[in-house]
Formats: structure tokens, C-alpha cells, sequence
């Protein structure tokens, strides 16, 4: 279904990044876009460049996403607000599995159960989820963050079963490396993160994962772009590591670890 039949997107995690690009590329459709972030500086300057309706809302208030799901019947959701807490799992906490779990997936559970239906009964809709590579490969990372992006990845799949029959489309953008601020949010603002993970690499934009976006929305109605994967073309998935077998420490009667 082109841009010209689509009336009104949600974009959540707006404020920057690939939900910012995504923002302003479908405000170039003359799409009404309304933008959701916990920024409210950050939204305002968006809004005010590209006309969004700017919504200072945490993705994971249940309340305040049903409020606006009623107020406004979306033709498009993309589904981008993310957060990660890197480390290993063995020393994962409470909070970081709860709120890894409560942004990355929850939230976008019950903004489909909000949106999704009326798309259904209109015959009309397109939703977007953005993904990860962390979501089908292994990497050193967080098994949290890898387990509520699998999730999405199957939520997307499920949700073209769940909608058959009616022409409610279903994208699932799976980014690899992408040149944006997420990684001074998630290690920290210090130039040292930028030489990291940006500088010196050929990465895509977060422009280009929108323009992926829209070439998905934009096409035929008979045609649903089930999967993007999306990665620097200097970065590949997959290798194999093999470990010999560590030594265990040995314990005396007392329990302390013996000399």
C-alpha cells in the first residue's frame, strides 16, 4: 500500500537515533507522525524541524500509550524504543533483566495489543518492528538483550498469522551496526565509546535504516517485506570459538580455597 494510504504513524523511541531519521523521513511522505521518547528538549527540537506531534511518554506507562491509541487510529506503528544494559549474564541483576524485558518487549506486546486490532478491523495497517542482529546470532553481549530481540523477531512473524486474511502488513528491521548515539547511552558519554564502536568504521546511517523503512511502506499492497537485515557491509555474523576446560580452584575442609 503506497505512503498516499496511510494517514498516521507512531513512532516510539523518537528522540534520536534511527526513531529521530524514521521521524523525519515519513514527515517527508506528509505523513502525521507522532512522536513518543522520554525526551522532552530532544522532542520539541524535532518537532519543530519536522511538524511531528511530539508525546513526552515512557513506552512502558500502559496508561498513557492506551490514552493516545485511542485518540488516534494509526495506519502505521514502528515500534523502535530500545535499551540495553551490557554485561554478562552470570552478572545480570534484577533490574537490568526487568527493565530490559519491561522496554524491549513488553512495551511492544501491549502497543501491538493497542494498535494492531483496529488496523485488522480497517483492513489497513503497517507495523514495524526493529529488531537486532542480536535476535539470531550469538555474540558476547547481553543474553537479556538478545532474548526480548528474538522475541520481537518472532512477535513479527506471529503477528502476519495472527492479522491473515486482512491486509495488515509486518516489517521486522534487524540493524547490525548503525553510526548513532546509542552507544554513548548505553556505555557511557565519553569520547572513547565514539573511537569504539563509530570512528573509523564504514557504517550505514540511521538515515539509511529509514529509508529502508520507507522502501517496506512503500510497496504494493500485495507486497509485504517480511525482513530486513541490515549490517555494515565490513561487518559478518557467526565464527566458531573452541575453550579447553578450566581448572576448578580446590577447596580445603573450611571451604576457602586451598594454596
Amino acid at each position: 500500500m503506497p505512503f498516499s494510504d496511510y494517514k498516521t504513524a507512531l513512532v516510539t523511541g523518537a528522540s534520536s537515533g534511527i526513531g529521530a531519521a524514521v521521524v523525519e523521513r515519513l514527515r517527508r511522505e506528509n505523513t502525521e507522525v507522532h512522536a513518543v521518547a522520554r525526551s522532552a528538549e530532544a522532542l520539541q527540537q524535532l518537532a519543530a524541524r519536522t511538524g511531528c506531534i511530539a508525546h513526552v511518554i515512557d513506552v512502558t506507562d500502559r496508561q498513557a500509550m492506551a490514552e493516545l491509541t485511542r485518540r488516534v487510529e494509526f495506519d502505521i506503528l514502528v515500534n523502535n524504543a530500545g535499551v540495553d544494559r551490557p554485561k554478562k549474564f552470570l552478572e545480570a541483576d534484577e533490574g537490568d533483566i526487568d527493565l530490559i524485558v519491561d522496554v524491549n518487549l513488553r512495551a511492544v506486546l501491549h502497543i501491538c495489543r493497542l494498535v494492531v486490532p483496529g488496523m485488522v478491523a480497517r483492513d489497513r495497517g503497517h507495523v514495524i518492528n526493529i529488531s537486532s542482529i542480536a535476535g539470531a546470532y550469538n555474540f558476547g553481549g547481553n543474553s537479556s538483550y538478545h532474548a526480548t530481540k528474538a522475541g520481537v523477531s518472532m512477535l513479527s512473524n506471529q503477528l502476519r498469522i495472527d492479522a491473515f486474511g486482512k491486509r495488515v502488513r509486518v516489517t521486522e528491521i534487524c540493524p547490525g551496526r548503525v553510526a548513532t548515539d546509542i552507544f554513548n547511552h548505553v556505555h557511557g558519554d565519553d569520547p572513547s565509546i565514539r573511537e569504539r564502536f563509530i570512528d573509523g568504521f564504514e557504517l550505514p546511517q540511521a538515515a539509511d535504516i529509514a529509508d529502508a523503512i520507507a522502501f517496506a511502506i512503500a510497496a504494493p499492497v500485495a507486497v509485504n517485506i517480511g525482513h530486513m537485515e541490515i549490517t555494515p557491509t565490513l561487518q559478518v555474523m557467526g565464527g566458531l570459538q573452541t575453550a579447553k576446560p578450566q581448572p576448578v580452584a580446590k577447596t580445603d575442609q573450611s571451604g576457602e580455597p586451598s594454596p
